[in-house]
């Protein structure tokens, strides 16, 4: 290990901690894996909790190693590492004793995730990380729960069938009100559809709780569902026309309702009224409509007129 962290570490030197930056990366960079156990061991002490020190040098060191892997481009030979020191800080409590004070471990925490994360489109790297940081969902510190949640839909762009195997974990978290969450649904709902359909009572029945990106992420699934499963929607019809007023919405919902209508055209008679009227008031979804009522058109006992 390097002389200067060795001293850092070894005696919680803080006085020299600051001339870890003095040090080149490239000087520093074979010394990474045998600095970061020394910082795992300092983290995995219970006197870590109370020594305010011991925290001000880890958070010093945790700042430096990670600068060199980002300018080494090294991520991949040292992410193995990182992810143990999460697996470390999910030994100890994560969640705020008051307000706007995060507990220790979870600061190194959100430090080690924003390093992994710079390099979501490596799945080496995610494969790693992904099955260890889900489960920081399971923890009440909602600034860290917020973190992995950004982090997670940024990874769910290229580890969808990773992050899939963790969905009950993620539909669990959304319905106790990490709503933002739902935005990787969209993503992992063809790897892992069947827990998705499974929710979908509890799923429709937070919409009106969602901002508007997090609706149209539901919706978006519900479309896909609306594919496979379409009947299983039909109970929330008149929950769904609710968004049919929706600029950002409609089209969305107008195009799972074809799928249904063209399914079942029967779970539409009633609302053809409406969707006439939607039609006439925004000619852009005249096509949308027009396939739905010449899906009802095949009933028979249905008169149009």
């Amino acid at each position: 290990m390097n002389e200067l962290f060795a001293q850092v570490l070894q005696k919680r030197d803080l006085s020299k901690a600051g001339e870890l930056f003095s040090l080149a990366d490239d000087e520093i960079k074979d010394d990474l894996v045998p600095v970061l156990e020394a910082i795992s061991k300092i983290l995995d002490c219970t006197d870590y909790l109370q020594n305010d020190n011991d925290q001000s040098v880890v958070e010093i060191c945790i700042t430096r190693v990670t600068t060199a892997i980002r300018e080494t481009g090294s991520i991949e030979a040292h992410s193995k590492c990182l992810v143990s020191l999460l697996e470390v800080c999910q030994k100890y409590d994560l969640n705020p004793a008051a307000p706007e004070k995060d507990p220790p471990h979870a600061k190194i925490a959100s430090d080690i995730m924003s390093c992994l994360f710079m390099h979501y489109s490596k799945p080496k790297v995610m494969s790693l990380a992904i099955p260890v940081v889900v489960n920081f969902l399971r923890c009440n510190n909602k600034e860290l729960t917020r973190n992995v949640s950004s982090y997670l839909s940024l990874a769910a762009l290229d580890n969808a069938d990773t992050l899939a195997k963790y969905v009950d974990l993620i539909i669990s978290t959304i319905l106790r009100g990490n709503y933002f969450l739902s935005t990787v649904l969209p993503q992992i709902y063809s790897q892992n559809k069947q827990p998705i359909i499974n929710s979908i009572d509890k799923l429709t029945a937070i919409v009106d709780l969602c901002d508007v990106s997090e609706r149209a992420s539901l919706f978006q699934v519900f479309g896909m569902i609306s594919k496979h499963e379409p009947t299983i929607l039909e109970p929330h019809i008149d929950e769904f026309c609710k968004y049919l007023s929706s600029s950002t919405l409609a089209a969305l919902v107008l195009m799972m309702f074809v799928d249904m209508a063209t399914a079942n055209p029967k779970a539409f008679v009633d609302y053809l009224p409406s969707l006439k009227d939607l039609a006439e008031q925004q000619p852009m979804y005249f096509i949308q409509v027009i396939q739905i009522i010449g899906a009802i058109g095949n009933i028979d006992q249905v008169c149009l007129s």
